[in-house]
């Protein structure tokens, strides 16, 4: 008997998403399966029933996802899902909030292509500033971005309070050097811009974040990448296509959403393919997805 590769999705929301479902089942899934209003506590006995069902033949052909809208809470269930299994009863596991961790391993990949292609020199020591800093996209990109050896920051749009909270969770858990800072007003974000080498711009879809006269001070600019698909653009003059193009009025270059999601997707794609083909279980999050990412962009 041939086992059917089946996927369970996890999320904490009322409903899983449909890009994801669809993105399982393109890369290989015979069925997902999804299961919403998962807490924490859940997640237990949801990998054991899993994983106790099949037989050591059947749990190689199947997998677990892990959504939601958080990328804390959504490592946090990788790791006890990690803890229920019972080896040789084992299966892999991939976390990607709201898309979160492949999109933001798209971007900061994308960005460190376009430094060497444009200006010669990678991420070290450059200057990282991150708006929609509240977001999980933005929580993401930071933490990868420092974790290849930038200086981050996040920013926040609603006062220091929360996004300090973010960064100081994410330095105690990943050991890393995350700074913060509060770009709630227009005068505010304009003096962060001009510290920057990069911006990623992960703010809310169809809100403009910063505009030209915003980063014409910022004279070390280099690269601005934009997730942000519906008019108007995050940034003013990054097109959604824009793949290390120009920006008009500034010498730095920008990506585009367009240019960000094309890698992202093939991100997704080839994580859930690796959990398919994997002969030993693998715990997939955004470190995988910026390894691939890398690969992807060229």
């Amino acid at each position: 008997m041939v086992h059917p590769r089946i996927l369970h999705m996890l999320t904490p929301l009322k409903h899983m998403s449909p890009f994801d479902v669809n993105m399982a089942l393109d890369a290989g899934y015979d069925d997902a399966i999804p299961y919403t209003n998962v807490t924490i506590d859940d997640v237990t006995g949801l990998v054991q029933d899993a994983i106790f069902s099949r037989g050591p033949e059947g749990v190689k052909r199947t997998g677990m996802f892990i959504g939601g809208k958080r990328a804390i809470e959504a490592l946090d269930m990788m790791d006890r899902a990690k803890k229920a299994m019972v080896p040789p009863f084992e299966i892999s596991v991939f976390a990607d909030p709201a898309g979160s961790f492949t999109t933001a391993a798209a971007m900061v990949a994308c960005a460190k292509k376009a430094l060497q292609e444009k200006f010669k020199t990678d991420l070290n020591g450059k200057r990282v500033v991150v708006f929609g800093g509240t977001g999980v996209v933005a929580f993401a990109s930071a933490v990868i971005a420092t974790s290849d050896g930038a200086k981050a920051t996040l920013v926040g749009y609603d006062g220091p309070e929360r996004v300090r909270r973010l960064a100081m969770e994410s330095n105690a858990r990943f050991e890393i050097d995350l700074g913060y800072a509060d770009g709630t007003t227009e005068e505010q974000k304009a003096e962060l811009a001009k510290q920057a080498d990069l911006i990623f711009a992960a703010g809310p879809a169809g809100r403009r974040l910063l505009t030209i006269p915003q980063l014409k001070p910022a004279k070390d600019l280099m690269v601005v990448a934009d997730v942000n698909a519906v008019p108007p653009s995050g940034v003013e003059g990054v097109g959604v296509n824009d793949n290390g193009m120009p920006i008009e009025g500034i010498s730095a270059v920008g990506i585009g959403a367009l240019a960000i999601g094309n890698i992202k997707y093939k991100t997704e794609a080839g994580l859930f393919k690796e959990m398919i083909e994997a002969e030993k279980p693998v715990y997939l999050d955004f470190r995988d997805a910026y390894a691939l990412a890398q690969k992807l962009a060229g």
